[in-house]
């Protein structure tokens, strides 16, 4: 192997890892950003699920009584 043919195939290799590189970072950037909604949502949910009804008002999840 001469040393073009070394040279190329290690240019063809940078290339390829230079490529595959910014698809993780394009692939990371999606995750962080779905991450931080999904973090939002749950946030969210928890403060919605710890929240107490206001003084005479029956929970939408209560059980009226059986008499």
């Amino acid at each position: 192997m001469t040393d073009a043919e070394r040279l190329t195939r290690l240019e063809e290799r940078y290339a390829h890892l230079s490529k595959h590189q910014a698809e993780q970072d394009k692939a990371m950037l999606a995750l962080n950003d779905e991450l931080r909604r999904l973090k939002k949502e749950l946030a969210t949910l928890r403060a919605q699920q710890t929240s107490q009804p206001e003084p005479g008002q029956i929970p939408q999840d209560e059980r009226p009584p059986h008499y």
